[in-house]
């Protein structure tokens, strides 16, 4: 019987069945397809770095940050610039992977209460008195901060304080207690509530003095020229930073990542490096390794 003489529904079967045979040799010579599925580009995660204004204001991040990343391409640092107390309560609430502070006393009992583990020195600077050239408390020459502390609140002398809870101004409160001080309430004390770049300004503005750190100081200097620095070099200004890690943070791997790389030697080359050429002197000296 001829293909034309099959009724309808059995001539499309059979034509779709002719249609099947002639493609099996084309399938065949067709090159084969590999069954390795491709490499996936590794997924890129955000690490939550909670640091102070000193290394943000300092400009630090600016070149540590992208030295970091450009090591270690599967994490983002987000960094999150508070004073150290509101960046330890980040830490202990598990809203930061990882810590960049300088307030020891906070920073040994967020680890002593099990909210932070494996801290260690980065690096160092120191803090300076700043204050009016016209110096009406008398302190330039003196090489006690808490004899300066002293002398301003003799004299009456305005003081510009941030009065927030960073180790700036629990700095600051540790020289009032050892001058035997409580400035608060005083007409000549006024607490700002704000970071050190805005607290330098306004010390400024009014003519007062304060505490700043040296990072703050030499880049913002040319900002408030009314200022100018009166008192360094007291061991009691020596300014401490550490990495903390945050146990059951959600990106654990990424803060232990960042911590490795401060500490190690590229991190601590950028750090070193930073603002030689342009101060002429270390903002922040390395110091990974030193005793805690």
């Amino acid at each position: 019987m001829r293909r034309s003489d099959l009724p309808p529904v059995f001539r499309r079967a059979a034509g779709l069945a002719l249609a099947a045979a002639l493609a099996l040799p084309l399938v065949a010579c067709s090159p084969s397809t590999s069954s390795t599925p491709a490499a996936s580009t590794p997924a890129i995660t955000d690490v939550i770095l909670a640091s102070t204004t000193s290394t943000q204001d300092s400009g630090l991040f600016d070149v540590l940050i992208p030295a970091f990343e450009a090591a270690n391409p599967t994490f983002k640092i987000k960094v999150v610039a508070v004073g150290s107390g509101e960046a330890i309560t980040l830490g202990k609430n598990k809203d930061a992977d990882v810590l960049l502070v300088h307030s020891p006393a906070a920073e040994t009992s967020l680890v002593a209460n099990g909210f932070g583990t494996d801290r260690k020195p980065v690096m160092y600077n120191d803090f300076l008195i700043v204050g009016p050239a016209s110096d009406p408390a008398k302190i330039k020459g003196d090489v006690s901060a808490v004899d300066a502390f002293t002398k301003i609140a003799a004299s009456k002398s305005f003081f510009v304080s941030r009065g927030d809870n960073s180790g700036t101004f629990t700095k600051e409160v540790s020289l009032w207690t050892s001058a035997t001080v409580d400035p608060k309430g005083k007409p000549w004390y006024l607490s700002t509530g704000q970071g050190m770049g805005e607290t330098l300004k306004i010390a400024d503005e009014k003519l007062g003095y304060t505490l700043v750190d040296r990072a703050t100081w030499l880049t913002n200097k040319d900002k408030d020229p009314d200022l100018t620095l009166l008192l360094e070099g007291d061991k009691k200004l020596f300014n401490p930073y550490h990495v903390i890690l945050i146990p059951g943070a959600k990106n654990e791997a990424g803060g232990k990542a960042f911590e490795d790389w401060i500490v190690g030697a590229d991190g601590q080359k950028v750090i070193g490096e930073f603002g030689v050429a342009k101060y002429g002197q270390q903002i922040f000296v390395p110091n990974a390794g030193a005793s805690s």
